[in-house]
C-alpha cells in the first residue's frame, strides 16, 4: 500500500508573501502538487483561470457547498474561497504531496478534518512591513488595505495553532526554511512504511 502523501497547508496574513513563496517552492520542488482554490472574487491583473484560482459566481460556489464538493470553504473580505475536495484526497491517497495555500479560517477547518496535515504559518517581519507590502502591491483600494491590516492582528493570534511559523524576512531565507520543514516532515517515522525492517 502507498504511503500517503503530505497535505501541506500554508497560510498567513494577506501580504505576508504566501503566494510568492508557494510559487518558489513549486519551482524548487516540482514533484509537489498544488491545490488550486475556487473563489468568487474577481481575478487580479496577471492571474490565470485554473492556475491562480478557479473563478466562479456566488450561485455556483453555493451549489458546490450544498453538494459537499469542498474540503473547506470560508467567506473572507466579502468573497467566498474554498478547496475542491476530490483532487486533494486523490493525490494524498496516491502518495503525492500537495500544497494548499489558504486563509486561516480554511486551515482551521482542515485541521479538524485532517489533523495529520503539516500546518505552516507565514508572517512578515513586522506590521509596518506588511502595510508597505500591501500598499506597494497596488491592487487594493485604501479601504481594502485598511480592512486587511485590521484583520492581520487577529490572524496573527492563530499562530500557535500551526506546526511551524516562518518569518518571511527575505525570500531566500524563507524558502530554505519552507523546504527544510517539508524534508523533515517526510522523515518522521510515523509517515514511513519501512517494509522488511519491522514485522
Amino acid at each position: 500500500m502507498e504511503t500517503p502523501g503530505l497535505l501541506i497547508v500554508i497560510s498567513g496574513p494577506s501580504g505576508a508573501g504566501k503566494g510568492t513563496l508557494c510559487k518558489m517552492l513549486r519551482e524548487a520542488m516540482p514533484e509537489l502538487e498544488y491545490s488550486v482554490s475556487v473563489t468568487t472574487r474577481a481575478p487580479r491583473i496577471g492571474e490565470v483561470e485554473g492556475v491562480n484560482y478557479y473563478y466562479v459566481d456566488k450561485a455556483t460556489f453555493e451549489r458546490m457547498i450544498e453538494n459537499d464538493e469542498l474540503l473547506e470553504w470560508a467567506k473572507v473580505y466579502d468573497n467566498y474561497y474554498g478547496t475542491p475536495k476530490k483532487k486533494v484526497l486523490e493525490h494524498i491517497k496516491q502518495g503525492k504531496d500537495i500544497i494548499l495555500e489558504i486563509d486561516i479560517q480554511g486551515a482551521m477547518n482542515i485541521k479538524k478534518q485532517y489533523p495529520q496535515g503539516v500546518f505552516i504559518f507565514i508572517v512578515p517581519p513586522s506590521i509596518k512591513e506588511l502595510e508597505e507590502r500591501i500598499t506597494k502591491r497596488g491592487t487594493d483600494s485604501a479601504e481594502t488595505i485598511r480592512k486587511r491590516l485590521s484583520c492581520a492582528s487577529e490572524e496573527l493570534s492563530y499562530v500557535s495553532e500551526y506546526d511551524y511559523v516562518i518569518v518571511n524576512d527575505t525570500l531566500e531565507n524563507a524558502i530554505e526554511k519552507l523546504k527544510a520543514v517539508i524534508i523533515a516532515e517526510k522523515c518522521r517515522p510515523q509517515r514511513k512504511k519501512l517494509e522488511g525492517f519491522c514485522e
